[in-house]
This record gives C-alpha cells, structure tokens and sequence, in this order.
C-alpha cells in the first residue's frame, strides 16, 4: 500500500463506536478525513454518517484503509475484532499499513496483537486515551503512544486531531504502563478528594464551597474541576465505572510486583475501590467514592442542586 503525500489523504478505518469511540471518530470525519466505521451494533455507527463518515457492514470492508484505530472494551474484545473470525487480519486479502489500538489492555495482550499485525506486514501503535466521551467533544483527550517512532510521526496528524495532542513514550507497548499508571492516580486522585470532601462537610462546610476554594487554589486541576459537578450534585452518570477502575488497579498491582515497586497509597485506595465494587453500583461512575467514604463516616449526602462549572463546557471545541 502507497504511503500518501499528504496527512489529510490518509484514508481511516474504525472499530468500535461506543460513547468514546463515537466521539474520537467523530472529530475525525468533521475534520475531513475519510472515515468509515464498524460496529458490531451498527445502529451505534449510524450517527456517523451525519458528519460525513461512512458505516462499514463487516470489518473486512475496512482492510483496504490505510489506517485503521480500534477503541474496545477488554482485551478478547481486540483479539476477536483483529485476530477472530471475519477479523481485520484474518484471510490472505489486502491488509491495513497501520493499527492504531486506544483501548486500555493489558501490556501482554497488547504484545500479542503486535505480533498478530507485524505477522501481517501491519504496523501497530499502542495508544491509550485518558478522557471521556464529553472531554472528547470538548477537544481535551490526552494520548499516549508507543510503536515504531516512523509510525508515529506518520499518523502524529491524525492522533492530534482527537484532542489536546499525542505523547510519543518510546517503542513496544510501554505506553500501555503509561496509562495504569495515570489510572492509578485517577483512582488516588478522587479517593483523596472523597475524604477531604466529607471531612470538611462534616465538619458543616458546604461542599459546592469547600472544591469551589479548592479549585481555585494551587491544589485545583482540571480534573478536581470536572468532578466537582458529580461530587456537588451526586451525579454519578457513569464516564468510567468501579469495575473497570478495579481493573486497572489490578494491572497496576501486578506491574509493581513484577517490577518491585512499593505502592502503599495505590494499594489504600484499590480497597476503596473494591468496596465501591462491592456495594453493586457497579453501573455509576466511581465518583460513588465520595458515597463510600461518606458511609463510613456516619453520614448520609444529598445533592446540593448548586449549578457548577466543569471546565469542560466552555471548551466545546472539534478539530
């Protein structure tokens, strides 16, 4: 397959069209690029079509792409759409020049589809998001990517369209370490604030008041912004769930084992999880962490109903 001369030429592919999926495929097609997409629910590709992009009826109508992302939920979920029955590398057929994987696996998975593609002649770049879908349309999605660095610079257009740019960490699927870790911290992150919250609610400060002075001190982030919405209103609409932060603090768990790391705080914290996990809440966001920790310390929240900036709204910006 020719490589293109220009950026905008490269043609795209892709799998998996939930609510990140959508998103990221979406800034694609406004931007101009062609886009086809699959899903196995097709009716969840269709919007799509609005913003110019086209739904593919099986992933082997997206052999002949030049590059094509897959943005999935768990790690049989990539193995079937690249490797399984009707899979992008199954048959002696025409193949993609590139991969692009944004799905959070594991480091082994992601190997082991490396070398399904490099089997092929197919190029693969491991390159996990952090965001979700409405930091996504707010044009705020951070990547992390690892692979052939002539890859990466070849496709660099494409990753940097999804959002606020794309960090190249180095060859192999070491950006898959990347993103436990930045998940890790995610979980540490709002556990932290979960306590502070309700120590200081419980102490009579309003808790729209007390993130209100947090955010706006040297200690406030984009992060503690967006969440002070849900923590505020107790709006738990799920962006990502306590199953699948478990999950993560499970693959951070064993990436400290093998590597000897000491992760006490992480180690805290994923019992926090676990007990969100317990409770079978297990469909709204981990934000219930802020529940959790308000149970264990004999209180009971409610919603403030205070109108509160995320930091997101303003930014609603495409690419």
């Amino acid at each position: 397959m020719s490589t293109p001369d220009l950026p905008s030429e490269l043609t795209v592919g892709w799998i998996g069209t939930g609510r990140m999926g959508a998103a990221m495929a979406g800034r694609l097609a406004r931007a101009g690029y062609d886009v086809t997409a699959w899903n196995r629910t097709r009716a969840k590709a269709e919007p799509l079509t609005e913003l110019g992009a086209q739904v593919a009826d099986t992933i082997a109508d997206l052999r002949g792409r030049d590059v094509v992302f897959t943005m999935v939920s768990a790690p049989a979920d990539l193995e079937q759409v690249l490797v399984g029955e009707g899979g992008l590398l199954v048959g002696d057929g025409e193949v993609p020049g590139v991969v692009v994987d944004c799905s959070t696996v594991s480091t082994e998975s992601s190997a082991a589809m490396r070398a399904a593609c490099a089997e092929r002649g197919v190029a693969f770049l491991a390159a996990p998001v952090s965001g979700n879908g409405k930091v996504v349309r707010a044009g705020m999605l951070s990547i992390v990517v690892s692979g052939p660095e002539e890859t990466y610079q070849r496709v660099q257009p494409l990753l940097d369209c999804l959002g606020l740019g794309s960090t190249y960490v180095g060859d192999g699927d070491v950006s898959r370490l990347v993103k436990i870790a930045h998940n890790l911290m995610l979980g540490v992150v709002t556990q932290c604030m979960a306590e502070i919250t309700v120590l200081c609610e419980k102490g009579g400060v309003p808790r729209h008041a007390f993130l209100e002075f947090l955010n706006n001190s040297v200690m406030g982030s984009t992060f503690t912004r967006y969440k002070t919405p849900a923590f505020v209103n107790l709006d738990y609409t799920p962006t990502f769930t306590p199953v699948l932060l478990r999950k993560d603090f499970d693959l951070g768990a064993a990436a400290a084992h093998e590597l000897d790391v000491p992760m006490p705080i992480c180690a805290a914290t994923a019992a926090a999880v676990q007990t969100s996990v317990s409770q079978d809440r297990n469909t709204e966001d981990f934000a219930i962490l802020l529940d959790v920790q308000a149970a264990n310390s004999g209180i009971t929240l409610v919603s403030e109903d205070v109108e509160v900036d995320d930091g997101l709204s303003a930014a609603d910006r495409v690419g």
